[in-house]
């Protein structure tokens, strides 16, 4: 058994709860890993906010879980990936900071229709990651993107079963579906939370739904290995949480950590 290894945590951040779609994701994938889970919480949504303004809160919370010794970092929020990944990587390039990645390749090559949706947040649609990855595959499916209005403030606020949530859903959905897509990637790490949702609008109809989070998981996974940064296989992971908002807001955070790995 190898009893050294790094057992520095994890560092995860997002502009507030959504992350923690990524969060579940690693805690199940490496169990004796620990993690240090950021919610900025303060900013929250990111979406609609001038790129300048969410690399600032970017810099601001990774450097935060650097300082508090992270040996890796998950930007766990498709906007400020958008906004900041490559400043990111460039100032804190002695540590592997791991993205959010549209998953347009996985839809491109499953659709059966040759029709793609993305729901994103406006931030992330006009980001060059998005556009040049849906540029790649434009060969191979045409994809129409959708904001998901609503969806950020409704997980955020824990209304994801509600009459609200299902109608916020189906407004956005239904077109993308009214125009023959099969496959709808979600662009968002807030979005997972509604997937549940978005089935129940899908219904009888065979359209797969695409969260990257294990994608993320495998991605982190592979990072570990590369940098010799694993935990010890005896290491107890420890799950520590931290916001720029209120104690309330902390307290929510925790309460829906400890309710996803609960279930």
């Amino acid at each position: 058994m190898n009893t050294k290894g790094n057992n520095n945590p994890i560092g995860v951040y997002d502009s507030g709860l959504g992350g923690l779609s990524v969060w579940r994701e690693l805690h199940a994938k490496l169990p004796n890993e620990s993690l240090t889970y950021l919610a900025d919480g303060a900013n929250c949504p990111y979406g609609g906010r001038p790129k300048e303004e969410i690399r600032r809160f970017a810099d601001e919370a990774v450097g935060a879980l650097i300082a508090d010794g992270a040996k890796m970092v998950v930007v766990a929020c498709n906007t400020a990936t958008a906004a900041a990944i490559d400043f990111l990587r460039e100032k804190y390039a002695n540590i592997p900071i791991v993205g959010m990645e549209p998953a347009v390749k996985p839809a491109a090559m499953a659709t059966r229709t040759g029709v793609v949706g993305v729901l994103a947040t406006a931030g992330s649609l006009g980001g060059d990651l998005f556009l040049r990855t849906s540029a790649r595959y434009a060969d191979r499916a045409r994809f129409i993107a959708a904001v998901g209005e609503g969806f950020v403030e409704i997980v955020e606020q824990s209304r994801e079963a509600t009459p609200e949530a299902v109608e916020a859903v189906r407004r956005v959905v239904e077109p993308l579906l009214a125009e023959g897509a099969d496959q709808i990637v979600l662009g968002c790490t807030h979005y997972p939370f509604l997937r549940e949702v978005i089935e129940q609008v899908i219904g009888e109809r065979e359209v797969a739904v695409i969260d990257p989070a294990p994608a993320v998981a495998r991605r982190v996974e592979q990072l570990l290995d590369q940098f010799n940064l694993r935990a010890a296989e005896n290491n107890k992971a420890q799950y520590t949480f931290q916001t720029f908002a209120s104690d309330d807001y902390l307290n929510r955070l925790k309460n829906k950590a400890f309710q996803i790995i609960s279930r």
